[in-house]
Parts: C-alpha cells; sequence; structure tokens
C-alpha cells in the first residue's frame, strides 16, 4: 500500500490544473474584456446622446473609469500574493464585475436613470441629474472594481496551473508562449466586442447594445467557476503590505550599522530563504537582514525573535524587486496615453466617409479592430515565423529581450502619433475646402487603417515585453504584482491623458478661440495635439535609453533563457 501511495498522489496531482483549467481563466478575463470595451466602444456617444454631456465631460468619466479598472488590479494583487489567495480574488471580481454590467445596462431600460430626450421643436436638452450621474458612476465603478479582482490574479493564477503541476522543464516549456497567446485571447475577444458589439449598438439601440456586455460578462463568469474543482490554488498567506514595512523600519533601526567590505564577516538571516545573500543593488535595504545579535534577535532554534529588527534575506529582495523596476515601468506610461485617445479618434472617425459600399458604412467604434488585429498578427509573426526563422539562420536559438521588446513599442508609438497627426492635417485641409460646416468630408476612413495597426503593434511588443519583464525580475511570490504592473502604466497612462486633456483644452481656449480639442473637430487642432503627444514620447524614448542602461543586466534568469541553459 505504501508503495501505490506517491503513484496515487501523483495521479491525483495530475488531475488538476494544466490546460483545461488554464482554458477557463484564459475565457474569464478575456469575457471580462470583451465586455468592458463592448462598453467602452461608443460610451462617448452614449454620455453625449444619452446624457448630454460634453466631449471633455464625457472623456473625463471614461478615462477616470478606465483609470480605476486599470489601478486596481495592483492592490488586488498584493491581496491576492498576500493571504486572500488568487482564486478568491477572481470570484470576488467576477461577481462585482457582473452586478456592475447589469446595473450600467439598466440604465438604459429604467426612463429615470437618464434625462428626458431632447426637445425636437426647440433642440433644447435637460442637463443629467446629479443622482443619475451617481448612478451611473457607482455601476462603472462596479465594473472597475471587478476588472480589479479578475485581472489582478488571472495571469499568474494561469501559470500556477503550469507550475505547480508538472517539472520544472515541462512547466517552463509550457510558459515560453503562454505570455504572448494570453495577450492573443485577450485581444481577440476585443475585436469581437469593437466589431460585433459596437455594430449592435449603432444598429439596434442601447438597450440590446449595453445589454449585449452583461451578457458575455454572465457567459465569462459561468465558465470560471464551473472549473471551480479542479483549480490548482496556491497556499501563501504572509503579508506583504507587513512584509516590506517590516524591512523598511528593521532598515532604519540599522542605519549607523557599518557592513565591512569582507562578506565572511556578515552574517544574514537566510532561515527558510532561497537566496544566501542579498544582492548589491539598493545596499541601504541590507541592514535589515543582517544579524548584529544573534543572542537577542534570535531563538534557539534560529528563528526571528522581533520581525521588526531582523528580517530574511528573501524579504529584502523582494522590497528591491519592486523598488528596482519603477523606473523602467514608468517609460510605459507615455505609451499609455496614445492608447487613450480613443474618444478623440472616434470623433475623427465620424468626420470621414466610412462607407465600404454605398449602403454600407463601418461603425466608427470598429475602426480600433485594426488595433486589435496587428497587435494579435504581431505576436502570432514573432512566435511562429521570426523566431523559428531567424534561429535557423542563426544556427542557434534566438529571441528578443524583454528591454528590446519595450523599447520597439515606445518607439513605433512616435511612428503612430506622428502618423495619425499628419492624417488629421490633411484631414482638417479636405474640410476647409468643403467648408467647415461639413460633418463629413471627402475622406477615407480607412486612412486612420495605419496609425491604429503601429499603436497596436507598439502595443502588443511592449506588454508582451513588460510581462516578461516583471514575471522574470520578481520572485515567484510576488507573480500577481508583477503581472499587474502593466495595467497600472494604463492607470496613471490615462490619468496623465485626463490631465493633458483638460489643460490643453483651458489654455487653448483662451482669447475666445476654439479649443485645439473641441466637440466640433473641423473648429479644433486635433493635428497640434497629437504632435504634442509625439513630442512627449520622443522624450520618453530618451528616458527609457537611460533607465534600461541604468538597470543593467536582469539579475534574475528570464523564463526562455533558463530552459536555454538547461
Amino acid at each position: 500500500m505504501e508503495e501505490n501511495e506517491p503513484l496515487l498522489e501523483s495521479n491525483k496531482q495530475k488531475s488538476y490544473g494544466g490546460f483545461r483549467t488554464l482554458a477557463c481563466i484564459i475565457a474569464n478575463e478575456s469575457l471580462e474584456k470583451a465586455a468592458a470595451f463592448g462598453l467602452s466602444a461608443n460610451l462617448i456617444l452614449y454620455l453625449e446622446n444619452e446624457y448630454h454631456m460634453g466631449l471633455v465631460t464625457g472623456t473625463n468619466i471614461i478615462n477616470l473609469w478606465g483609470a480605476a479598472g486599470n489601478f486596481l488590479p495592483v492592490p488586488g494583487a498584493f491581496l491576492a500574493d498576500s493571504g486572500v489567495g488568487r482564486y478568491p480574488m477572481i470570484a470576488v471580481g467576477s461577481v462585482f464585475g457582473l452586478l456592475g454590467m447589469i446595473l450600467v445596462w439598466l440604465t438604459t431600460v429604467i426612463p429615470e436613470a437618464r434625462p428626458p430626450i431632447c426637445d425636437i421643436l426647440t433642440a433644447e436638452c435637460s442637463s443629467s441629474t446629479a443622482p443619475q450621474v451617481i448612478f451611473l458612476c457607482f455601476s462603472l465603478g462596479l465594473t472597475a472594481i471587478g476588472a480589479g479582482g479578475i485581472r489582478s490574479a488571472s495571469m499568474a493564477f494561469g501559470a500556477d496551473q503550469f507550475v505547480k503541476r508538472y517539472n520544472q522543464e515541462e512547466s517552463l516549456a509550457a510558459l515560453e508562449s503562454y505570455f504572448g497567446w494570453y495577450y492573443v485571447a485577450s485581444a481577440v475577444a476585443v475585436i469581437i466586442s469593437l466589431t460585433f458589439v459596437a455594430y449592435i449598438q449603432e444598429h439596434s439601440g442601447w438597450q440590446v447594445g449595453l445589454g449585449v456586455p452583461a451578457v458575455l460578462m454572465l457567459l465569462g463568469v459561468l465558465l470560471f467557476f464551473s472549473a471551480s474543482s479542479f483549480y490548482i490554488r496556491s497556499q501563501d498567506k504572509s503579508s506583504l503590505f507587513t512584509s516590506f514595512s517590516q524591512v523598511i523600519v528593521a532598515s532604519y533601526k540599522k542605519r549607523r550599522f557599518t557592513i565591512t567590505p569582507d562578506i565572511n564577516n556578515v552574517y544574514y538571516h537566510k532561515k527558510e530563504s532561497a537566496l544566501v545573500v542579498p544582492s548589491d543593488k539598493l545596499r541601504f535595504l541590507n541592514k535589515a537582514c543582517i544579524v548584529e545579535e544573534p543572542e537577542r534577535h534570535l531563538t534557539a532554534d534560529g528563528d526571528i525573535q522581533d520581525p521588526w529588527s531582523l528580517c530574511t534575506v528573501d524579504q529584502v529582495e523582494e522590497l528591491k524587486a519592486i523598488l528596482k523596476v519603477i523606473p523602467m515601468w514608468s517609460t510605459g506610461v507615455i505609451l499609455s496615453v496614445t492608447l487613450s485617445q480613443g474618444s478623440l479618434q472616434l470623433v475623427q472617425a465620424l468626420s470621414m466617409d466610412r462607407h465600404i459600399t454605398p449602403g454600407f458604412e463601418i461603425p466608427a467604434a470598429s475602426l480600433g479592430v485594426f488595433t486589435f488585429i496587428s497587435a494579435i498578427s504581431s505576436v502570432v509573426l514573432y512566435d511562429r515565423v521570426i523566431v523559428p526563422l531567424a534561429s535557423r539562420i542563426m544556427e542557434k536559438p534566438f529571441h528578443l529581450t524583454s528591454k528590446t521588446k519595450m523599447g520597439t513599442g515606445i518607439f513605433l508609438s512616435i511612428l503612430s502619433m506622428l502618423v495619425l497627426a499628419y492624417i488629421e492635417y490633411v484631414r482638417r485641409g479636405l474640410a476647409t475646402q468643403q467648408g467647415l460646416s461639413e460633418p463629413v468630408v471627402n475622406m477615407s476612413v480607412f486612412w486612420l487603417i495605419l496609425p491604429n495597426c503601429l499603436i497596436g503593434i507598439a502595443e502588443a511588443i511592449n506588454a508582451v515585453g513588460q510581462c516578461e519583464f516583471f514575471y522574470s525580475e520578481f520572485p515567484k511570490s510576488m507573480s500577481s504584482i508583477g503581472s499587474t504592473l502593466r495595467g497600472l502604466t494604463f492607470t496613471v497612462g490615462g490619468l496623465v491623458a485626463t490631465a493633458m486633456l483638460n489643460i490643453v483644452d483651458q489654455v487653448t481656449r483662451r482669447g475666445g478661440k476654439a479649443s485645439w480639442i473641441s466637440s466640433n473637430i473641423n473648429q479644433g487642432h486635433y493635428d497640434y495635439y497629437f504632435l504634442m503627444i509625439a513630442g512627449m514620447c520622443v522624450v520618453n524614448m530618451l528616458y527609457y535609453l537611460v533607465c534600461s542602461w541604468a538597470y543593467g543586466p536582469c539579475e534574475l534568469v528570464a523564463v526562455k533563457d533558463s530552459q536555454k541553459e538547461r
């Protein structure tokens, strides 16, 4: 019987995790993103037409909502890695997200939730009341909380299904393409929402159009909970918030302690730590894990008596991991600003000829589908064509480093804004010739495909690079946090975009002039605004090069590198 116990345990382990549970995890987040993008696709039009809001006010609400949805995964990841657990965090987020989507849909069903329609004869429109706006924002807030719970742990929870089921070599092989294909799955879901959902919203009304995202969210929640019995779940129970605080306090208490050059004379507390000694970077934190007086700081078994005076080497390195990546992380903020111009590009598309045939024109919001098609294509092309072909030509394994991918994405963001500014310059010139009062100029909307493709490739390359960088540089106990830092760049980027929008609007309208970003695009100067963002991207590129040089080589071995070494 005893000889069979390891075999039984192995078979039991094999029944959990793997591709079956991974499919449900990816489906849940992908459908959540499809619902969120389906909701946001024409949201600016819903706010303008149904809530009678101006372009700037509506864009501010959308940007703040997007920022919240991208920020909340970060504290959610801390909770998931600290003690709540990844599965409970995703489960709670799924419930909140579904509730929020339902409430947003109810704003289209309940007449009192919106201001009355405009008077056809006088063209007068009643402004939305405070309770109506509060209810709308509350509903959007619940969807943001839901996104925070789901996105905070889905990527790391998916990785758990491989890493904790297979041996190291097998799990590394499974994870090799995981990040790229994870991104592809989400992008496909977004494409569906920007085409199918956007078309329904334009042709079937808001009740049906905003009901579809709620249905997509419901489907994702059902799929996630259907595999609850088969998930591999992390059992980590330590609080990272407390751990970081202990390192800071302990290092401050020992601020006057001098570390001798001879490392053999320094005693670091490494019990239950994967590392023997701390790294040389941010050395002032190393004092937190130095044992000055063993008889006073340690028990007879070698355990720490006061965790606020002495920490382990792993605790110190976990805090260092956060601090070291902040400059590299910040380089993605301005790139996120370029991705936060959806409302302006929607107005731009509405002013151009969107006809494919004389009787059919594409929804303006669907133009963003090219962003995600190009993003998916770039990931597939790199993983399935460029890497194998380059490896065959070079006669050795080939892949771009995470830093190279991040820098390439930032560079392409510059090109995307320059092209977008040029197209708007041409469009505005045609509008001037035809008469600024004309709502649609004789210029095909398909001109916008190129900048959308450049933005998509830039975002995909940079996103995959950042995911690889954070995952490889962070300790595995912080994998949820590492996987959410990309979303945090969108949060800060959305806030920066909102601040820029308001500042430019206020400054450029002085003296009675029309704002650069006027609701009437023919009276504004969107081309100047896009050029300003392009200039910021150039500065960001230089900043990235400095940060990359200062960071130096990656200290932890990336997943692909570790596999090749074996």
